[in-house]
């Protein structure tokens, strides 16, 4: 049986430069990485993983555990992971937590056992217990929601997208805007509440709690949040959405009313999905760099694995942009 040593003679190579070329490490020259991948064919050598494994106590697997996958957000921000992590020759295992603490404590459990080279999540809105990672030394990073004040992490400025979305609606026309945001214990949720509320105060209107709804982050609860708005004394004229799939129970409410953003209600909602731009009228958002959130979030995990990154937990913020669209317009 073939060994790395062997393929580092046929290619003409050190071995040390074998084992990053076919680790897909990126600062291997690609000619040289060919050169290595055809010696090992040509030798039928194949890399012992669990020996490997033994010998560094880590695999070259990232956990990534994100809280729903069915949010085009969190699919944007697997691909930003998995393109970093691909270039720095490890592969990433996709878990789904449902924001269920019992399921994500059986990821991270899974994490602990399998000894993954570091782990990056969106904490559940009820709060995460990692003390298991931070126990077995595996590096962390959370994205979308912080969890552990010594992890890194990877944010936007929701309270300043908030902010600027209601001051859109307030510059547009309309005078009575509602907040539609996620549950009261989640700190995103709280962070696009609090801009809201900032705008309220900036146009000198009297913030009114029966414009305020909390919903679970899903479609179901976020329709009935939208018909509860819609059903007060003296309802709202447009509403902030905190996210996509909220966006999409609430559109069916307006739907199911005969209520049409941009003619009879300004509407404006976080995160640009494909959809966004396609539906009548097209839905005006506040973009989340969701890619750039993974891709960020990465690279800090890899900085850290290597051991070149600070004591420190660094803690990033990466900005939206508002995206005017016709939702929020007084169509006539």
């Amino acid at each position: 049986m073939a060994k790395l040593i062997d393929v580092a003679r046929r290619a003409g190579v050190s071995p040390a430069t074998v084992s990053r070329a076919l680790n897909n490490v990126t600062t291997v020259d690609p000619t040289l990485a060919e050169r290595v991948r055809a010696a090992a064919d040509e030798l039928g050598y194949r890399p012992n993983g669990v020996a490997r494994n033994l010998r560094r106590q880590r695999t070259d697997v990232w956990a990534l555990i994100i809280s729903d996958i069915a949010n085009p957000f969190f699919t944007a921000v697997a691909r930003g992971v998995e393109d970093v992590a691909q270039g720095q020759g490890f592969s990433v295992l996709l878990c789904n937590s449902d924001e269920d603490q019992d399921k994500e404590q059986r990821y991270l459990r899974v994490a602990e056992q399998e000894q993954v080279a570091g782990v990056i999540m969106s904490p559940n809105t009820r709060g995460s217990d990692v003390s298991r990672l931070v126990n077995a030394a595996i590096p962390l990073v959370t994205v979308d929601r912080s969890s552990h004040k010594a992890a890194d992490s990877v944010m936007v400025h929701s309270r300043a997208g908030a902010r600027d979305a209601t001051n859109h609606l307030f510059a547009t026309g309309w005078s009575r805007p509602a907040c539609l945001t996620g549950p009261e214990r989640a700190d995103t949720a709280q962070e696009r509440l609090q801009g809201y509320l900032d705008a309220v105060k900036d146009a000198r209107r009297r913030p009114a709690v029966s414009l305020v709804r909390h919903a679970d982050f899903h479609e179901e609860s976020a329709r009935e949040a939208m018909g509860s708005l819609l059903d007060e004394r003296r309802p709202p004229d447009s509403v902030l959405i905190a996210n996509a799939t909220m966006a999409l129970g609430a559109l069916g409410e307006l739907n199911r009313r005969g209520i049409k953003p941009g003619r009879d209600l300004g509407l404006v909602a976080f995160d640009d999905t494909p959809w966004a731009r396609f539906i009548d009228p097209p839905l005006t958002v506040v973009a989340q760099p969701a890619y750039d959130i993974g891709a960020t979030a990465a690279r800090l995990l890899t900085e850290r694995i290597a051991g070149t990154a600070p004591k420190r937990a660094r803690h990033v913020r990466l900005s939206t942009e508002l995206i005017v669209r016709a939702s929020s317009r007084h169509i006539r």
